[in-house]
């Protein structure tokens, strides 16, 4: 049995650190995609505050398919033309959103979201994923949660078998 200890006493830095080092020995001795987006979804939103989804989006052609997450019934399928999701697809870059209700062309999967965080997983300089995380509270993500959450996905990504495909 895994436990996850957290200190709330912790700097924002420190919080990240010690979560990645929770991480890493969770994902530790496994390498199954599935089985660790699984885990990871799942991690997020143990440990995080004011989350209402978590999860990974697969791409597939220029489109990206639901994988695993924790939270309500999500979008199945996001084009790269669209949304919060479509945008970090595109560009490569992370996507911070303190209020979604700005966002022209944002795909409300669930109403309750507000702010979104969303990081694009690139392996060998090519776009395999999305890993998305909606709040119901704005500007729930501050610039250290981006940061943090950014080396949570590189632990992720790196213990990860990504040379399999999804069917």
């Amino acid at each position: 049995m895994f436990t996850i200890d957290i200190d709330e006493t912790l700097s924002a830095r420190d919080f990240y650190f010690e979560l990645n080092n929770q991480l890493d020995a969770l994902l530790s001795g496994e390498r199954d995609l599935i089985c660790n987006a699984a885990q990871f979804s799942a991690f997020i939103m143990q440990t995080l505050p004011n989350l209402n989804w978590a999860g990974l989006y697969f791409v597939r052609q220029e489109e990206l398919v639901l994988g695993p997450y924790v939270g309500k019934v999500a979008c199945t399928r996001i084009p790269f033309s669209k949304g919060v999701c479509g945008a970090a697809a595109r560009s490569g870059k992370i996507q911070k959103i303190n209020d979604v209700h700005i966002i022209e062309d944002h795909i409300a999967c669930d109403a309750a979201s507000n702010a979104e965080l969303v990081l694009p997983i690139i392996v060998d300089g090519k776009i395999k994923a999305v890993f998305d995380i909606d709040s119901p509270l704005k500007n729930r993500f501050s610039d250290e949660d981006q940061h943090g959450i950014a080396m949570l996905v590189e632990t992720f990504t790196s213990s990860s078998d990504w040379n399999w495909q999804i069917l």
